[in-house]
């Protein structure tokens, strides 16, 4: 049990504020504009009932504007069906990840036949086609007005594109974009498919008996990777069982991990590969080098991490442990359908989560540098910002970290002009248990020295995922 400074991330924020000028400490890069966008759960109580799990509070978006060096804030709930129905109703009326509504008998029943998938966009924020969207797990992304924070509904995709579970991770490689569904059913599929000025195709179905629960997923420059874990679901379980979503999953070890390359022009299916159990939210990236696809993935052991981030727990101070091994997993090309044993190299002693490296120049291809959020010794929650050097084995680690404070994931900013793929700044949104609120950090790329910092007038709990957009008014892709 863990003295728990943390907890305050944990805590529903209700407040809403439009264009708030902050104040800075040190001095913003004169180059630095556009937004940063993120969203978040942010709100755990609907009437007389808290969410169950970190992963399901109804969602907020979060914006820092940058101008001329200085900087905006504004914050405002997602109004997807979920937050709408919540504020009419007074409950839960919609089924999260590990939360799922008081029905009665009928209504168990009828939610069989009439589904109420959740579009509660909290995990990322990213471009769909040549959109600005929030997403989480399911196929239903959510439009929003980048400057007021505004819903805008649900973006559609294609009929083609058919699933009840997605992924909040898409990839795009300058030109396309790529995404998944799995569609379950009596013969469930995974259903790769392309994104391309807006309108979707189906490049891939791969059948599949048990679904594995898949939070990302890899590509690299010819191939999308992937990888299934052996928590497992039967789909007449996840139908009748009136069980909240996660809880009808079965860890397998005895099935291993099991990837599956797909060629991204023509569909095919180009290697497969066993390897040990693990489980993983977040994909890194991949490449190809020496006749092999590299799949870098942050491992855990097995999927206990998802109840250890079970809300109540985190409220009261036990440690989540939210932090995986880098793994690179390399994949044999060449042999078809032949399945491949292989196993995990483990890149660096340090564990972390939240990964990111510079997607615009080096997604799909080699790279050299990758942060991360990490878990010092004895604290329970998230408290350094990482830093790792890929080119020497095993990676070496620089950190960032600060008494009392939080850091979420660090989102690299290119500098303009620049060719390094560090060469830039790092923007973190961070709680600062000293004074109850949060702060935006804004650290120097290379050395993780503080370059600037902007008091955010309230607390901002703990999200996940979002992106800085140069322009986010015309968006085509991300950095």
């Amino acid at each position: 049990m863990q003295v728990n400074e943390y907890a305050l991330g944990f805590t529903s924020l209700n407040e809403e504020v439009d264009a708030q000028s902050l104040p800075i400490t040190g001095e913003l890069p004169a180059w630095l504009s556009g937004s940063l966008l993120r969203t978040a759960p942010t709100r755990y109580e609907v009437g007389e009932r808290t969410y169950t799990h970190w992963f399901d509070g109804l969602a907020m978006l979060h914006a820092f504007s940058f101008e001329a060096g200085a900087v905006s804030y504004s914050n405002r709930f997602l109004h997807s069906r979920n937050f709408c129905e919540a504020e009419a109703k007074g409950r839960i009326s919609r089924s999260e990840f590990m939360t799922d509504p008081c029905r009665t008998l009928f209504g168990r029943v009828m939610s069989v036949f009439f589904p109420k998938p959740t579009e509660n966009g909290n995990v990322n924020v990213t471009v769909l086609g040549d959109q600005i969207v929030a997403l989480t797990e399911t196929p239903m992304p959510i439009r929003f007005d980048t400057r007021t924070l505004s819903s805008l509904g649900r973006l559609k995709y294609d009929r083609a594109v058919k699933g009840q579970i997605s992924t909040a991770h898409p990839h795009h490689d300058g030109i396309s974009g790529y995404s998944y569904v799995i569609h379950m059913k009596r013969r469930s599929v995974y259903r790769f498919f392309v994104d391309e000025g807006g309108h979707q195709r189906v490049l891939a179905e791969l059948p599949v008996k048990e679904p594995s629960y898949l939070h990302s997923f890899g590509m690299s420059e010819n191939y999308l990777i992937l990888a299934e874990f052996p928590l497992r679901v039967h789909p007449l379980r996840l139908a009748l069982s009136g069980k909240p979503f996660i809880t009808n999953y079965r860890w397998h070890p005895e099935l291993g991990t099991v990837f599956t390359v797909v060629n991204k022009k023509t569909g095919k299916v180009e290697a497969r590969a066993k390897a040990p159990a693990c489980f993983c939210f977040h994909h890194v990236n991949a490449f190809e080098v020496d006749g092999a696809v590299h799949v870098d993935l942050l491992a855990y052991p097995d999927p206990g991490i998802i109840d250890r981030l079970k809300l109540d727990p985190l409220r009261a101070g036990n440690s989540g442990d939210a932090v995986a091994a880098l793994h690179r997993f390399s994949i044999p090309l060449g042999r078809g359908e032949q399945v491949s044993e292989i196993t995990g190299q483990q890149l660096c002693p340090t564990s972390l989560e939240l990964p990111r490296f510079d997607y615009g120049r080096r997604a799909g291809k080699p790279y050299r540098v990758l942060w991360g959020v990490g878990q010092g010794e004895g604290s329970g929650w998230w408290d350094t910002i990482l830093r790792l050097d890929l080119t020497t084995f095993p990676a070496p680690v620089q950190q960032w970290q600060e008494a009392g404070c939080y850091p979420g994931e660090p989102v690299f900013v290119p500098r303009p002009g620049g060719t390094a793929e560090d060469d830039g700044i790092l923007l973190s949104v961070v709680l600062n248990s000293n004074t109850g609120t949060s702060f935006l950090l804004v650290l120097d790329a290379v050395s993780l020295s503080e370059v600037a910092r902007a008091a955010v007038p309230h607390h901002i709990p703990f999200g996940f995922h979002g992106n800085h957009f140069s322009n986010p008014t015309n968006p085509s892709q991300l950095q």
